[in-house]
């Protein structure tokens, strides 16, 4: 009784301090990224439209076009993308419930081969598959987590995709063209504020990697920086050979 007393403490630091990161991303990481994306995209179209010595209505007339077809582009992508999948994994789901339905012993003995390649020893791994499979929606969800790694009652949104993409996307496509509404007349009010941009999102991106946010926001500024002076050049060029 007393060494149960003396390690539950052990037991309940453990349980207090054993947590993961969120490998999926969750809200986080589409936000981010899509926002990240928005502002790299746009940056670089407006740089490289201001380099070929276009006016600044100009620039900001393709600002504002670049925002509102990446942002529309996005979320009918992510929309397509998410309805496509879940269309597929409920196509997977109908082929595995009518399996369930014409073949419910083979089912069972699949999946106590399954837990018996794991290491459960076979009796008590047909026990268990039989107790499993006494509910058929059990058994689906069962199935579906172990032959598809798919979890039926967590499908993404197709909506929510969507709307996410568009919202974080035209967000970040916002950044560069904002100094410009707020009445600048130059190009670099708008680059210093979507280079402040980028290494934020780096920053927050760190929050689902192992990397620092001091590492990860640099990384984000140098390659966002790196794209914009590219077109910048590309835009020079062009405008001085037409």
């Amino acid at each position: 009784m007393s060494i149960i007393e003396a390690q539950a403490p052990l037991h309940e630091a453990h349980r207090d301090n054993h947590t993961h990161r969120d490998v999926n991303g969750g809200w986080l990481r589409p936000a981010v990224f899509g926002a990240m994306d928005g502002l790299v995209s746009n940056l670089a179209l407006m740089t490289g439209v201001a380099g070929g010595a276009v006016s600044t209505q100009t620039v900001v007339i393709t600002g504002l076009a670049g925002l509102a077809a990446g942002a529309f582009s996005m979320a009918a992508g992510e929309y397509t993308s998410v309805a496509s999948q879940c269309e597929l994994v409920q196509a997977e789901l109908d082929v595995e419930r009518r399996q369930l339905r014409k073949h419910p012993v083979d089912e069972m003995e699949e999946l106590a081969a399954l837990y018996v390649s794991r290491g459960v020893d076979p009796a008590l791994a047909r026990e268990v598959a039989m107790q499993l499979s006494k509910d058929p929606e059990q058994a689906l969800e069962i199935h579906a987590r172990e032959e598809l790694g798919i979890d039926p009652d967590d499908l993404p949104s197709p909506t929510v995709a969507a709307v996410s993409s568009f919202g974080s996307f035209a967000l970040g496509a916002l950044l560069p063209v904002l100094p410009y509404l707020l009445g600048a007349t130059a190009l670099w009010p708008a680059v210093l504020l979507a280079l402040v941009g980028l290494f934020a999102c780096g920053a927050l991106v760190a929050r689902v990697t192992a990397r620092g946010w001091l590492f990860s926001g640099l990384r984000q500024l140098v390659l966002g920086g790196a794209a914009a002076a590219v077109t910048y050049g590309l835009g020079m060029l062009l405008g001085a050979a037409l």
